[in-house]
């Protein structure tokens, strides 16, 4: 009887422990607004529509929908506004570019300049006011209609412009929309997808051999880069009909890269610039990170992957997002600088700050709050 008692008291008392290790739904509240407050404190609505900027909204726009709070989406639509809710703005078609980097307005089919309709769109679906969309239906639709399948030739536009076309579709039912994504995903995965590692390479230039890691000559690849993707589709998947015969695809490849990243998850609960060699860029870094949390915790929500399996690396990469990412005053430090690459000659430390880290973070945390009983 005694050692029962004694046994069920330490099973309470491990009970209490884990208890206490996961945060309050208030207390994860209140650290999302902090740094949603702090950046909308520290910076202006007004700013282009590009890519850098864009992805911080999406982060805005997962919170104004936990919140509701007015003053967020005020924000969202004063920059939509300010941009006259498009992307980059070149009228005539023939002059349309996505082939090479560019940020002109002639690189309308570039997604860098695409992931803007995301948030157009989802502000159109809290108003339908037909201007909200009506530059992203006739870019969207015109791609959907080409012969071209390389769009997303970085692993970046696979959370850039890959998720609008499901976003658009749930809004128009074009069949095409979901094709072209289905065709330009097969393409690109075809091209960076490691099928020993998991992972995605960052671009075509980054593809082993081209590059190797400074650890034992090995495969190179990126976590920001990887995190775009991983995100981006649980994006898709959330935005796909159920029914859908490209489904399958996704979910595979979305598991798969689930795996790849849980198994690169450094101790302290972050994920180094370079995923299998951090020696080649060493240190915090959040952009990856809270991309990849973001991502798998979307997964355990909605039952796409084992709770049992990935709680304890989401866990760890909430402690790291919450304790040594997030700042006393509400601002996301450790954010690598825009790149395309581990790059070691990139400080990044506390007061590393980005748009596109912030945006990552709010992300993560929101659907960390989901998860929480």
């Amino acid at each position: 009887m005694k050692l029962f008692t004694f046994l069920a008291l330490g099973v309470l008392t491990l009970s209490q422990q884990v208890q206490a290790q996961t945060e309050s739904k208030d207390a994860v509240l209140n650290k999302i607004i902090k740094v949603n407050d702090y950046w909308q404190s520290h910076n202006k609505a007004k700013c282009r529509g590009f890519w850098d900027n864009a992805a911080y909204f999406t982060g805005n726009q997962a919170v104004y929908e936990l919140t509701g709070k007015k003053e967020y989406l005020d924000y969202a639509i004063e920059w939509a506004e300010y941009n006259n809710w498009k992307g980059a703005t070149q009228k005539d078609k023939r002059k349309w570019k996505y082939e090479t980097y560019g940020e002109g307005m002639d690189h309308v089919l570039f997604a860098d300049w695409q992931i803007c309709f995301q948030v157009y769109a989802d502000l159109y679906k809290i108003e339908h006011r037909a201007e909200r969309i009506e530059r992203a239906l006739e870019v969207m639709c015109y791609q959907a209609k080409t012969d071209k399948k390389d769009y997303w030739w970085w692993a970046d536009a696979l959370y850039m412009g890959m998720p609008i076309f499901t976003k658009i579709y749930s809004i128009t039912h074009d069949q095409k929309l979901l094709d072209k994504q289905y065709e330009c995903f097969r393409w690109t995965d075809s091209l960076l997808f490691d099928t020993d590692a998991q992972l995605y390479y960052r671009d075509g230039k980054y593809v082993y051999p081209k590059v190797k890691t400074a650890c034992n000559g090995g495969k190179s690849f990126w976590a920001r880069g990887a995190g775009w993707v991983l995100a981006g589709l649980a994006k898709v998947i959330q935005d796909l009909p159920k029914d859908s015969k490209y489904r399958a695809l996704y979910v595979d490849r979305f598991k798969k890269l689930s795996a790849g990243v849980a198994r690169c998850q450094q101790s302290e609960g972050y994920w180094s610039r370079s995923m299998l060699c951090e020696d080649d860029a060493p240190g915090y870094e959040t952009s990856g990170t809270a991309f990849f949390t973001y991502g798998l915790i979307w997964g355990v929500n909605n039952g796409v992957l084992s709770a049992k399996e990935y709680k304890p690396v989401i866990d760890k990469a909430w402690k790291y997002l919450s304790e040594t990412a997030l700042q006393p005053d509400g601002s996301v430090g450790f954010v690598q600088p825009i790149g395309e690459k581990p790059d070691p000659t990139r400080k990044v430390d506390s007061k590393s700050q980005a748009p596109f880290g912030t945006g990552a973070w709010l992300l993560a945390a929101t659907e960390y709050y989901k998860s929480i009983k």
